[in-house]
Parts: structure tokens; C-alpha cells; sequence
């Protein structure tokens, strides 16, 4: 089956990079905030790409789209990023067809996530969809598509227990602060950034570790009042950022920038400090390890810690690959369908003509023809035949194609490249 575009020869791609190959420096170079995913599908258009979207996380940074080539989404990754072609091709995939397909199921349902059943990914391609959408990128192909993963991921998340335990990266992170740091409910905690991963992480840290010195500190305050007043926490200015450091004793970033905005000259305290950089690309430069009392873990680093369900949710593979199989052959299905549709209306709309040309010499030949019954009596012999055809086309043991093209040879229908 060809995944390819209804208005020129265009085919279905997926291409991008992860934590599976990318370490956190090469996927921070192919990071795209807001404003950059923004120009990329502004340039996307200028450029007559059809449909698009594009998503960027902590662990993956991806591009779904229709191109001729796939080097026109790689070019727009990288004409928008920090990253290079050369070094994309180091560490990149490339997906085409029904491959890109169920690439984007994996990665919706949180099988292809750094920490397995991550599902904030999902909220990522729902936003990506919606934001394509608003620009005009988002063709009936790839909607269909996203919703059928969004199906996938709900149906995973409740009949199995694949996110049991520590699921995100945000919940993994206070994992790991409650397992290596004694006393953790008195100790002075700072969250610097209230993006999405901040929020999600604030509110892990106020359910499990009953801490009530936690303090926020986001570049916009506001955003950070906002995340404080549903749990009654503190919040500094941003121009208090070195002297809230220096009294803590764990420090949290997940800012989001595109360079670091916490190194060692911040630190002037020598007590113990631990800190977690949940960013791509990274928030806390290296030089902070120069210092003897100061602990670093990277959100690279928590993926590789196991907790005690590991094992439960590794369990539960088979039957999301089970629930993924189901929803993917429904979406194929459904594609079947749409391949043939072109050929069944260009059918009946030449059994149209061959009905409008023959009422017309039976109104000639006969005298009180009744013409709105032979009307009705056509259009019905019509919808029969056509149907009997389409019934015939969705019979999985005949090809497809092979089908398609005697209809439009024994018709003479025009040829026609509605391959979606």
C-alpha cells in the first residue's frame, strides 16, 4: 500500500531523532520551541508542503508530513534548529508509508518513550495536530491518523497497567529526589521554570513528598504565581535566582531555553546541593560538576533508573501491541477505502452519463414516457452497481490494485493517482 498524497506524488514520512541514538547535546541542537515551530510551518507552506506537524520534547524531536523527498522535512528541521544535516544523518530515522504510520503509534501510545508508557507524549501530538491545523496543514490523511493514535493511547492507558510506577519524567525525577535525599519533607527545594514539565514536576513533588518549602522561580512570574496558587507554595523573582540557589537544597530546572541559565558561578553556598536538569537542550552547564558538593542528574540519567514495576509494565507490552495492531488495522482499512473512492465516483459518474444519454433517446422514442420513474429506477440500478463494486474492492483476498485497474480500463475512466 502506498501512503501517498491525492494531488501530486507525495508520500507519507516520518523523520526525526531520539534518546534512542541522540544524546542530550545532539537533541538539544535539533530542539524547536514555540516560535520555532511556528516558522517552521509558516516556511513549510511557502514552500507547498500540504500537511505537516511537528513536535519537540525532552526525548524526540519529529516531523510527520507528505513530501516528494524526504530531505524537504529534513532541510525544514534543520534550517529552524541549531542541528546540521551531516549531523542529523549520524542519529536520525526516516520512516515512509505504512512504516511512518506505525512509527506514530508506538511513539503515541508511550512503547517508544525514554521512560515506557510515558504518555505526555500524546498531549504533544493532539497540540502539534491542533497547531497544523490552525495553518491550514492538516490534511484529511493525517487527521484521521492522529486521532486513531489518540484512540490507541487512550485504550492502552486504560486496559493495561503499562503506566504503573514512574511514567514521566516529572514523576521519575521526584522518584529519585525521595530515594537520594535523606529527610526530604524538610529539606528547601526550588523549581526554576514553570513550563509544562515544572508544573507536572511541582505537582508530583507537593503529592509525594508532603514538602512545604518548595519555592518557584519562572522568567515570567505570573506563570509561576499561577502554578503556586494551586498549592499555596512561594515564588521569588527571577532577579532573586542566585540568592534562592544558594539556600536550597535541591534545585529543579526545566526552563525550556536553548542555552544553559544555571552554571557554577550561580552556586557560591558550599553546602550539598542536588540538581535535576529536566531540559532539552541542557539548562545546567557541566562546569556546575567542578564543584565538589554539587550533584547533577540529567533527565537522560533518571530514564535509566528502574523502580519495582518496571517489570509489571514490561509485562503489559504484548497486549498494547495487541490494542496497537487493532486501531492500526482500522486506520488501514479506512485507507483502503479511501483509495478506491476516487474510482467508484469516477464509475458512477459514468454510469450517470451513460443513464442521462439513454433517457434522452427514450424520451424521442416513446410517447408519454414517464421520465421522473425512469429516473428513479436508474439512480437506483446505479447506487446497486456501484456498491456491488465497492463491496468487491474491500475483499481482502483480491488486489486491490490490480482490481482498480480493470474498472478504469473496462470504463474508461481517467487514470488517476489517488493513492493517499
Amino acid at each position: 500500500m502506498e501512503y501517498m498524497n491525492t494531488s501530486k506524488t507525495t508520500y507519507f514520512y516520518a523523520i526525526g531523532l531520539s534518546y534512542k541514538k541522540a544524546d542530550a547535546e545532539i537533541r538539544g541542537h535539533f530542539s524547536l520551541d514555540d516560535q520555532a515551530k511556528s516558522n517552521l510551518l509558516q516556511q513549510a507552506k511557502e514552500v507547498g508542503i500540504e500537511s505537516l506537524i511537528v513536535t519537540s520534547t525532552c526525548n524526540r524531536t519529529e516531523i510527520y508530513g507528505f513530501a516528494e523527498h524526504p530531505y524537504q522535512l529534513i532541510k525544514l528541521l534543520c534550517e529552524n534548529t541549531k542541528g546540521t544535516v551531516e549531523e542529523f544523518q549520524n542519529v536520525a530515522y526516516i520512516y515512509k508509508g505504512k512504516e511512518a504510520v506505525s512509527h506514530m503509534f508506538k511513539v503515541g501510545s508511550g512503547l517508544d518513550s525514554q521512560i515506557l508508557g510515558d504518555f505526555e507524549i500524546i498531549s504533544q501530538l493532539k497540540n502539534s495536530a491542533r497547531n497544523s491545523k490552525k495553518e491550514g496543514l492538516l490534511n484529511a490523511f493525517v487527521e484521521r491518523l492522529i486521532n486513531a493514535v489518540i484512540q490507541a493511547s487512550k485504550r492502552i492507558k486504560t486496559e493495561t497497567n503499562i503506566s504503573s510506577g514512574a511514567t514521566s519524567v516529572s514523576f521519575a525525577s521526584v522518584q529519585y529526589i525521595m530515594s537520594n535525599v535523606p529527610d526530604v519533607t524538610n529539606k528547601n527545594i526550588l523549581l526554576f521554570g514553570t513550563g509544562k514539565i515544572g508544573r507536572n514536576t511541582c505537582e508530583n513533588l507537593v503529592k509525594h513528598t508532603k514538602n512545604k518549602h518548595i519555592t518557584l522561580i519562572n522568567r515570567t512570574k505570573n506563570k509561576a504565581e499561577e502554578v503556586a496558587g494551586k498549592f499555596n507554595l512561594l515564588v521569588k523573582d527571577y532577579a532573586n535566582l542566585q540568592e534562592e540557589i544558594n539556600q536550597t537544597d535541591v534545585l529543579i530546572v526545566a526552563t525550556g531555553a536553548q542555552n544553559p541559565t544555571v552554571d557554577k558561578h550561580l552556586i557560591q553556598s558550599k553546602k550539598p546541593l542536588l540538581i535535576l536538569d529536566l531540559s532539552i537542550p541542557r539548562n545546567v552547564h557541566l562546569n556546575v560538576l567542578e564543584l565538589e558538593h554539587v550533584s547533577l542528574i540529567h533527565l537522560d540519567d533518571l530514564s535509566q533508573i528502574t523502580d519495582e514495576t518496571l517489570e509489571k509494565r514490561k509485562a503489559q507490552i504484548p497486549i498494547a501491541k495487541q490494542i496497537l495492531n487493532e486501531v492500526e488495522a482500522e486506520f488501514n482499512s479506512w485507507l483502503e477505502t479511501r483509495k478506491f473512492a476516487p474510482t467508484i465516483k469516477a464509475l458512477k459518474l459514468k454510469l450517470n452519463d451513460f443513464k442521462i444519454a439513454e433517457l434522452d433517446t427514450q424520451r424521442k422514442k416513446l410517447v408519454g414516457f414517464n421520465e421522473e420513474q425512469a429516473e428513479i429506477i436508474s439512480n437506483n440500478i446505479i447506487q446497486k452497481i456501484t456498491n456491488h463494486f465497492a463491496h468487491h474492492l474491500k475483499d481482502d483476498t483480491i488486489p486491490t490494485d490490480e482490481s482498480l485497474e480493470l474498472i478504469k480500463k473496462v470504463f474508461q475512466l481517467e487514470a488517476t493517482t489517488n493513492h493517499v
